[in-house]
């Protein structure tokens, strides 16, 4: 049984600062939940094609770049070595990828789907629409959530480089009003990122 936190009821009152940490107004949980059921859905949808969700982020990335240098697989899916090399040793195992050393440069590992493994990308096509279906939104707020996430991923890794952003001396109080809190924005403003 899954469990929610309680949402504040008055969620329009004038935000205290210790409601800015209440568990249901953090986007980090709300997006970590969403990834949790996320799983769920791709664990269903995929066993189908006996690929767990990380797997099947590598084949994607295969169907769609063909043969590629281990090292560009991982910076595609944002993963290092040591995550990613245990995913092509299952599915080199489940005879989907092979792993070969270059010929143009030994020191670098190239992996390449096998016939299986582009075979297995026909039975793949009704993924997206299945998990699209799950989700319930239309193929419009789709794209939106997908544009907004790019755009957090992208704030996020810059505030990573500068770290300045990061630093509690440099926060804008505006930036954590009570819009931030239920996701309205005042009547005529823009919020961040539109």
């Amino acid at each position: 049984m899954t469990t929610t936190p309680t949402p504040d009821p008055d969620l329009h009152a004038a935000p205290r600062d210790e409601d800015f940490l209440r568990l249901d107004r953090q986007i980090c949980f709300s997006l970590n939940a969403a990834s949790r059921a996320f799983g769920g859905v791709y664990r269903v949808v995929l066993k189908d094609l006996g690929l767990t969700y990380p797997q099947y982020l590598v084949m994607l990335v295969l169907w769609e770049q063909g043969e590629l240098p281990v090292k560009r697989v991982g910076e595609y899916l944002r993963l290092d070595s040591g995550t990613l090399s245990p995913l092509l040793k299952r599915l080199e195992a489940a005879g989907y990828v092979r792993r070969e050393r270059s010929a143009r440069d030994e020191r670098s590992v190239v992996v390449r789907l096998t016939d299986e493994g582009s075979a297995l990308r026909e039975r793949a096509l009704a993924v997206p629409r299945r998990i699209a279906a799950a989700t319930g939104f239309d193929l419009d707020e789709i794209r939106d959530l997908r544009t907004r996430l790019d755009k957090l991923t992208t704030a996020l890794d810059e505030a990573v480089l500068d770290e300045t952003v990061l630093d509690e001396t440099v926060l804008d109080e505006t930036v954590l009003d009570e819009t931030a809190l239920d996701g309205a924005t005042p009547e005529g403003v823009t919020p961040a990122g539109d």
